[in-house]
């Protein structure tokens, strides 16, 4: 542990934190770890610690790791940079100043540290390593060259227990406090130096609603709070739509703002405390720079307003456009997220189609979301095995989507399919009949690719090359064939696909100390930012794109900066940080 400065503890004052999310979290952890004193603040009632990683599949980012090693894959710092720059495609000299920085930081960290960083604290994973945002089929273009998707077993959950527990203990021992049910409205600056000093808000009614549902926003007390610095841990904007319209790019994401969404994080994922921050004098940058995903459902059962779960595709099902249209090469499922919501966009509307069928849909459609994997999250071996490996119909949760879902149309043939497509369509504003004969000639071109164990066609060829990833092949591709021929692969499921709002790439701009920077460039004293409300960290650190894992990995990395940035704020002696192992 490192060691204390001699001033460090002369003041009393807590570090505050804004957001009892995973960033939160962590930053709260390192800093308990040295006994200083930490305040935790929260909008929502103490079932919603942890946030939205609380409520994702638990993937995070590393890098040549050991779990790698024994899948076979060939991965390095190197290729990784590479990856990571090619897909964040900096464009911007000033703005992506500190996000270039951190994007390096980060590959590094997780090259380096995060496996044992991690690993330390007693999260796992699962053997095999997923292969998520496989490219846009350019070896110096956007995607992952190589697996790195480690699915935490136990998936978000365990991703907050582990670093939730130690932060509880240390509430009993008075280090930490939470207090929830606080909203911060302003933050508190010295008068004469400038310095964040504290927070201001509203203390909301009690509302015991389980996690994830919308609360009360009733007033009932006003609380006055000062402190030896601020952390901003709050989140993004994903939860409410018309800040993600407002900030949506129509240059690079046009003719129009889209309309319609599903929700992908619950509603108190509400971007105040970007403007509050920015109120108080931060510096807010790259906010057109969003990560919304193209294949988002309508939950069946839904928790928050506007629910929508995405679907994580393998690479076999048809997409085709909201006029039958299949879309273009390398927009293939599990691709290039980015690009299919350019592509999306440029159409006028805004949902698209899967054309599968039961034996893809079995194999290769996970969903996002710890409720959605209770197999994973509440690990069972057995349950991975019968539902992922064995089971012809898929786990359980993604049959109750293809029974319940008002995305899905199950039939035994490809013309009532396209009839049941187009009574769904009458149900959507502005949406667009599809002509049986066109989609007919589609999907037989697409399926005469699947006579020979080789092709022309770029997706067919995918699917192959994809499966040479052993892991892939076992449990997460389907076998390579026609769509149209029944007895191999079962009735055809058409699945609707909306798009879904998730993440805020951009923020509130920080150094490499999770320190809050001005618009002039100097250093906002005491203040501090880190997890999505920052852009995963600098207000930017993924550029345009994702590499997936990163999310989970950005608050793990940011939130720890944060930490220890403040803890050397305070005199504490931070200089055996960087070593994992020296730590424990």
């Amino acid at each position: 542990m490192p060691k204390r400065h001699p001033s460090a503890g002369k003041t009393q004052k807590p570090v505050i934190i804004v957001g009892a999310g995973l960033a939160g979290l962590v930053a709260a952890f390192e800093l308990s770890r040295l006994r200083i004193p930490v305040l935790l603040l929260d909008q929502e009632n103490a079932n919603n610690v942890g946030g939205q990683a609380f409520w994702s599949l638990g993937g995070i980012f590393c890098v040549d790791s050991s779990y790698q090693r024994r899948m076979g894959i060939k991965d390095s710092r190197e290729l990784a940079m590479k990856d990571w720059f090619n897909s964040a495609q900096f464009d911007r000299e000033k703005e992506d100043y500190w996000p270039r920085k951190w994007a390096e930081a980060f590959v590094n960290f997780a090259t380096n540290e995060m496996e044992d960083y991690v690993r330390a604290r007693g999260l796992g994973f699962l053997v095999n390593v997923g292969w998520a945002e496989r490219g846009d089929g350019r070896a110096d273009g956007h995607g992952n060259s190589v697996p790195r998707f480690h699915l935490t077993w136990g998936t978000g959950p365990e991703v907050v227990r582990v670093f939730a527990e130690p932060v509880k203990k240390a509430a009993k021992k008075g280090t930490v406090e939470f207090r929830h049910r606080h909203r911060v409205d302003d933050i508190i600056l010295d008068e004469v130096t400038g310095r964040a000093v504290g927070v201001k808000g509203s203390i909301l009614e009690e509302d015991n609603s389980p996690r994830g549902v919308k609360s009360s926003r009733t007033v009932v007390d006003r609380f006055e709070i000062h402190g030896a610095a601020v952390l901003v841990t709050s989140g993004g904007i994903g939860g409410n739509v018309d800040k993600v319209k407002a900030a949506w790019p129509v240059d690079r994401l046009g003719p129009k703002v889209p309309q319609n969404f599903v929700i992908g994080v619950p509603h108190h994922v509400d971007g105040r405390m970007i403007d509050i921050t920015e109120s108080a004098g931060a510096n807010i940058i790259n906010r057109d720079r969003m990560w919304h995903y193209t294949e988002g459902l309508a939950n069946w059962n839904p928790i928050w307003p506007g629910h929508g779960i995405r679907v994580l595709p393998a690479p076999s099902s048809l997409w085709i456009d909201a006029t039958g249209k299949r879309l273009p090469n390398h927009l293939f499922p599990g691709c290039d997220t980015l690009g299919t919501l350019k592509y999306i966009c440029s159409t006028g509307h805004d949902y698209t189609w899967f054309i599968t069928d039961q034996a893809i849909v079995a194999r290769e459609f996970a969903l996002s979301g710890s409720e959605q994997n209770p197999d994973v999250t509440g690990k069972s071996v057995w349950g991975v095995l019968t539902q992922r490996v064995l089971s012809k119909k898929g786990t359980i949760p993604v049959q109750n989507f293809v029974k319940n879902g008002v995305d899905f149309v199950v039939k035994d043939n490809l013309e009532d399919l396209v009839e049941g497509m187009n009574q769904l369509v009458g149900k959507i504003p502005g949406g667009v009949p599809l002509d049986y004969q066109k989609i007919k000639e589609v999907v037989e071109t697409r399926d005469s690719q699947f006579d020979n164990p080789f092709s022309k066609d770029a997706q067919t060829m995918l699917i192959n090359s994809a499966r040479t990833y052993w892991p892939d092949k076992r449990s997460r591709i389907a076998p390579p064939h026609k769509l149209l021929d029944k007895k191999k692969s079962g009735p055809l499921i058409a699945v609707r696909m909306n798009l879904l709002t998730r993440k805020t790439l951009g923020g509130i701009e920080t150094n490499l100390k999770s320190q809050v920077m001005k618009a002039d460039g100097s250093v906002f004293k005491g203040l501090y930012a880190a997890g999505e409300v920052a852009g995963f960290g600098g207000g930017g650190v993924h550029g345009y794109n994702s590499l997936e894992g990163t999310f989970l990995g950005g608050c793990i990395f940011s939130g720890r900066a944060a930490g220890l940035g403040i803890a050397e704020e305070l005199g504490y002696d931070i200089s055996k940080a960087s070593n994992v192992r020296a730590r424990l």
